[in-house]
C-alpha cells in the first residue's frame, strides 16, 4: 500500500510581527519604551506571533491620520518588507481611522495593544463566564472600528418597522452589535449575582484574594499553598477564570483562598468593566494578597498600575481605596534574585509587612510559604476570634444571627443561657457587646 501524502498544511502560518511604540515625548513612557516593547514581545509571542523587528518614534503627540509621523510610515514600509513581516503591533492605542491608513499604506494586518489582548484572551477563556467577558469586551472594541473591520454580522431582520429609511447594512450591523452588549451586561449581571449568592451559602470562613500583574505567579502560589490543580504557565493571561480554594492555615483555621484575573499596563477600560463579574471576589474579600514578580526590573511601576486599576473598579486597600481591606504584599520569584535577603530588607522599608515566596523553590515546595501561612494565620484569628457568648434563651435573634454570621465550634445550655463558642467576626463581637450579651475572647 503506498503512503497517503499529506498535499495540504493544515497548521496555520505562523505571523510574523513587528512591533512599533509611539511614547510622547517627556512622559515616563517615553524613557520606557523598550521595556513596554519587550511586553508587547511576550503579549505577541504568548498570540502565536514570531518578532521579527522593532523600533520608536518618541512623538510630540499623535497623527490624525497614522498616529506616526508620514515619514516613519515609509521607513516601516522598507523595514517590514525586508523581514517579511506580516503584521504590525502597535504599543499604542489606535482610533479606526489611523488603523484604516497604516494597514492601507503598508498593505499588512494592524493590531493595537488592546487587539492583542483581546486575541489573547479569546484564547485563554475557558468557562462559560470567562467567555461572555471577552465577548463583550470583543464587542465594545469593536463597535466604533466598524467601518475598518466591517463584515457581516447578521442577516438583516425583515419585518414592517424593524428597518429604518435607507438604514445601510453597517447601521444594522451596528444595532445587532449593541443589542449583543446590552444582552451580555444582562447575563454577567445575572453571574454577579450568582456569584454574590453562592458566597452567601458558603461556610463561614475569612476570604482572601491573589491579585497582581499577569504572570506575577499568581495560579504557582495558589498551587503551592493548596496543592490546586491549577494551570500554570510562564506566559502573560495565562488563566482567565477565577478559582477559589479553601486553605487550612493552621491552628484550626481556614482560609478560603481565590486566584484572580491578571492586569497589565495600558488595559482599556472597557476591558476592565467587562471583568468586573470576576473581580467581585476581590471586593468581598477580608484580605488581599497583592504578588508582585520581585525579580521583574519595573515591580514599582506595575504595582502601579494594580492600584490604579483596583482604584478604578473600587478595589483594594491603596489610598485609591477602601480602608476595609488590607493588603498584604508577597513578593514572589524569590528564587531569580541575587540577594532575597538584602531585597526583602530595603522593600521592608516602604512595606512594613511584606512577605517574600517563591512557589518553584525547594522542589515544587516553596520557600517563605510558611510565613505567608502565619500571615494568615493570624489574619483569621484577627478578623475571627474564637470568643465564648454567653446568650440568654429568650433572645433567638441574637443566637441566630451567632449561628449565621460565625462558624460555630460547641453549643451548650446551662442555667437559662445557651454558651456559644464560635469564631466570629470583631465587628459581629461589637454588636452583640452594645445589645449587652456577654462575650469572652477564648485564648
Amino acid at each position: 500500500m503506498r503512503p497517503i501524502r499529506q498535499l495540504i498544511d493544515i497548521h496555520p502560518p505562523l505571523e510574523r510581527a513587528f512591533l512599533i511604540g509611539a511614547p510622547r515625548k517627556g512622559s515616563g513612557e517615553a524613557v520606557q519604551v523598550d521595556e513596554h516593547l519587550d511586553e508587547l514581545a511576550r503579549l505577541a509571542d504568548t498570540a502565536g506571533a514570531a518578532v521579527v523587528g522593532r523600533t520608536v518614534q518618541r512623538i510630540e503627540a499623535p497623527t490624525p491620520n497614522y498616529y506616526i509621523g508620514q515619514g516613519k510610515v515609509e521607513e516601516l514600509r522598507t523595514a517590514m518588507k525586508e523581514r517579511a513581516a506580516t503584521l504590525l503591533l502597535v504599543d499604542e492605542p489606535l482610533s479606526p481611522v489611523q488603523g484604516v491608513n497604516l494597514e492601507k499604506a503598508l498593505n499588512v494586518r494592524v493590531m493595537d495593544r488592546t487587539e492583542v489582548i483581546l486575541d489573547i484572551f479569546v484564547t485563554r477563556a475557558r468557562s462559560h463566564e470567562a467567555k461572555m467577558q471577552v465577548e463583550l469586551a470583543q464587542l465594545e472594541y469593536l463597535l466604533p472600528r466598524l467601518t475598518r473591520m466591517w463584515t457581516h454580522l447578521s442577516r438583516i431582520r425583515g419585518g414592517i418597522g424593524l428597518r429604518g429609511p435607507g438604514e445601510t447594512q453597517l447601521e444594522t450591523d451596528r444595532r445587532v452589535i449593541r443589542r449583543k452588549i446590552g444582552t451580555l451586561r444582562r447575563r454577567l449581571e445575572g453571574v454577579a449575582d450568582h456569584r454574590a449568592n453562592q458566597r452567601m451559602g458558603r461556610r463561614a470562613l475569612p476570604s482572601a484574594a491573589l491579585i497582581g500583574y499577569t504572570n506575577a505567579g499568581k495560579s504557582s502560589l495558589l498551587k503551592s499553598l493548596t496543592g490546586a490543580d491549577v494551570l500554570v504557565e510562564d506566559r502573560l493571561f495565562a488563566t482567565l477564570d477565577t478559582v477559589t480554594r479553601e486553605l487550612d492555615v493552621g491552628e484550626g483555621y481556614r482560609f478560603r483562598l481565590s486566584d484572580t484575573v491578571g492586569f497589565i499596563r495600558k488595559l482599556p477600560h472597557h476591558l476592565v468593566a467587562s471583568f468586573r463579574a470576576t473581580l467581585e471576589e476581590a471586593r468581598d474579600a477580608d484580605l488581599l494578597l497583592h504578588v508582585i514578580d520581585a525579580s521583574h526590573p519595573a515591580w514599582e511601576e506595575q504595582v502601579g498600575v494594580v492600584e490604579a486599576v483596583l482604584g478604578e473598579m473600587e478595589l483594594g486597600g491603596s489610598a485609591l481605596a477602601p480602608a476595609r481591606q488590607r493588603v498584604v504584599y508577597v513578593f514572589n520569584k524569590a528564587d531569580l534574585l541575587p540577594d532575597p535577603q538584602a531585597f526583602l530588607a530595603g522593600v521592608r522599608e516602604r512595606y512594613p509587612h511584606a512577605v517574600l515566596t517563591s512557589a518553584v523553590a525547594n522542589g515544587g515546595s516553596g520557600i517563605g510559604v510558611a510565613q505567608l501561612l502565619m500571615v494568615l494565620r493570624n489574619s483569621a484569628r484577627a478578623l475571627r476570634p474564637l470568643a465564648r457568648v454567653r446568650v440568654p434563651l429568650g433572645q433567638g435573634k441574637v443566637l441566630a444571627a451567632v449561628h449565621r454570621e460565625g462558624e460555630v465550634m460547641s453549643e451548650l445550655e446551662e442555667d437559662g443561657v445557651v454558651v456559644v463558642t464560635a469564631r466570629v467576626e470583631a465587628a459581629l463581637l461589637g454588636r452583640l457587646r452594645r445589645q449587652g450579651i456577654e462575650v469572652e475572647i477564648v485564648p
